[in-house]
């Protein structure tokens, strides 16, 4: 049997819908790729950091979880005021305020170690540097915690 020649037909242009549809997935792959690296980066689980809220509230810890709606943190400390700031009088040097690091949990109420923080009332976040003076003052208290307590042994 004789081949017959077939003449290809010549391709069709691609319809706009297909190119509409091929557009909207790669804007789709964009957005995903832009948030995950924008948004996501910078909070790793190793380190401490500094969640500053709208009503001037600094909670330090380590974010487990960061979505669109909330930012979970745990082993949670923040800054109390040790003693009340006295009424300074004209031409004395500005006094700095006595803050002490308070571990979260010991309050009346016995929150746990664990927070969820609306994104909506979230100004910014910082990751903290090991040797800052927070991570320094959190780490002293992780120690003394651990160490064992003397308690003095009774006479029979």
């Amino acid at each position: 049997m004789p081949q017959k020649d077939v003449l290809a037909a010549p391709k069709k242009p691609a319809s706009p819908a297909k190119i509409g549809i091929l557009a909207l997935i790669i804007v789709i792959i964009l957005v995903a790729a832009f948030y995950f690296v924008v948004y996501r980066r910078g909070v790793t689980q190793a380190d401490y950091q500094a969640v500053f809220l709208s009503n001037g509230q600094v909670y330090f810890g380590k974010i487990t979880n960061k979505n669109a709606k909330y930012v979970v943190m745990k082993d949670i400390y923040y800054l109390q005021l040790k003693r009340p700031l006295q009424e300074q009088k004209p031409g004395e040097p500005a006094q700095q305020p006595d803050l002490e690091l308070i571990k979260l949990g010991g309050e009346l109420h016995g929150p746990m170690d664990r927070m969820e923080i609306n994104q909506k009332h979230v100004l910014f976040i910082e990751n903290l540097k090991d040797d800052s003076k927070v991570v320094t003052a959190i780490m002293e208290y992780k120690a003394q915690a651990a160490a064992p307590v003397d308690t003095p042994e009774l006479e029979p």
